[in-house]
């Protein structure tokens, strides 16, 4: 969420922004509702300093004039009430501002390869897709995945389970050694969390609900630990908090029909190791940050010696919190091109204005803290990649060096 003092001094620059990001927002309306908003708290204010002179007062025209003032605040609190919530409501429809870095374009395709890691595999046979490679080792099971779960779910068997739970722990202990704190996330969250994270109003349709209990299943935990400080005060000599969280993930996909539906590639539920940190208010801090997670994401790839390519995405293809956003896509032989596997997100205060997560400085004042994101490593997303550039001539898969220890073997054969 924005500052209103702050669209009001920048509104161009915000409708601009609006519009790079594919975003409607009907500004007359918003900001028609903050001026009845001010008019509203200043009569009522002035109200309650009458009331307040009037009743030192003894006399009957004060009495009946207090009776009136009664009447009266009633009906402007009540305006009032509804006036903010439909206010709150039209602020939630006012995407973030880019960084100035942020290429401007409608779709991906305005998107900018700024890196690239590793050259794709070279193989002298004919390579197979990662479905055929999972059947015929016996490491995914399609039919009674469907059976149980219904479209695009499965199950991951003998060294395939064993992988994805090795790059889980792998991972989190690699950043647990670099300072970060490990956490095992809840995936069933409140719907303040959601709106918290800027994932509502606009992604709604890409979330599970569950009305009965009033609560919903994150789809990364991003969304939990970002609130982990939400409506709490802390102090600049803390920060930054950096947290390595590890969840279950769910989403509908629901705008992605007809998309990738073969293999693990696009799932409704998955692993995943993010990346969480809240900073100060500093922006040159909190881009410095934003390259550290790129960094701890590109390291890990590196380490499974996996290639990969490096996007800034440009203002028509970032989320509607996002400030600066990068993607890793890795090379995948199946689809003989890049798939994306990390998404690192720098939000600004966007979310912490919306969370009420805010420190006090060194010098006493208090603001909003910065907060950002990144996938660490998400599972089974990251097996195509890894079963696809492992692959061997007889059909087996070798094993990434670094997984070996916790699998106790260095092939996949049968």
């Amino acid at each position: 969420m924005l500052d209103i003092k702050f669209i009001r001094d920048n509104l161009e620059l915000c409708k601009t922004a609006a519009i790079n990001k594919n975003r409607v927002v009907d500004w007359d309306t918003l900001l028609t509702l903050d001026d009845t908003r001010k008019a509203l708290i200043q009569k009522t204010e002035v109200l309650r300093a009458e009331r307040n002179t009037i009743s030192r007062e003894r006399s009957d025209e004060g009495v009946k004039r207090g009776k009136a003032i009664k009447d009266e605040l009633k009906k402007l609190e009540d305006e009032l009430r509804s006036t903010e919530e439909q206010f709150s409501l039209a602020m939630l429809t006012v995407p973030n501002v880019p960084d100035p870095s942020v290429p401007v374009g409608k779709d991906e395709t305005g998107n900018v390869e700024i890196k690239k890691w590793g050259e794709p595999t070279a193989f002298d046979f004919t390579p197979k897709d990662h479905i055929d490679l999972a059947k015929s080792l016996d490491l995914i099971d399609f039919e009674r995945g469907a059976k149980v779960g219904g479209s695009r779910a499965y199950f991951l068997k003998n060294e395939a389970a064993q992988i994805e739970v090795a790059l889980m722990f792998y991972t989190l202990q690699k950043l647990v050694a670099k300072g970060y704190t490990p956490l095992i996330a809840p995936s069933l969250v409140k719907e303040f969390t959601f709106v918290g994270n800027g994932q509502f109003p606009w992604g709604r349709e890409e979330v599970y609900s569950i009305p009965k209990d009033d609560v919903f299943l994150a789809g990364t935990a991003e969304v939990p630990v970002t609130a982990y400080y939400s409506d709490e005060m802390l102090y600049e000599k803390d920060l930054p908090k950096k947290f390595v969280a590890y969840s279950p993930c769910f989403r509908r996909e629901a705008g992605s029909y007809g998309k990738d539906t073969r293999g693990v590639y696009r799932l409704h539920q998955f692993n995943k190791i993010e990346q969480v940190i809240i900073s100060d208010a500093e922006t040159s801090t909190s881009l410095t940050l934003h390259e550290e997670l790129l960094a701890n994401s590109e390291e890990i790839l590196q380490d499974l010696k996996l290639p990969y390519r490096v996007l800034l995405m440009c203002t028509g293809d970032m989320g509607e919190p996002q400030v600066k956003k990068y993607d890793i896509e890795t090379w995948m032989p199946g689809r003989n091109g890049y798939g994306e596997t990390m998404s690192n997100s720098f939000m600004g205060d966007f979310q912490s204005r919306r969370l009420k997560i805010r420190y006090k400085g060194k010098d006493g004042n208090i603001k909003f803290c910065h907060t950002l994101n990144n996938t660490a490593v998400a599972s089974p997303r990251i097996l195509v990649a890894i079963f696809e550039n492992y692959q061997q001539s007889d059909g087996s898969i070798r094993i990434p060096d670094v997984l070996q220890p916790f699998v106790g073997k260095k092939e996949i054969r049968r």
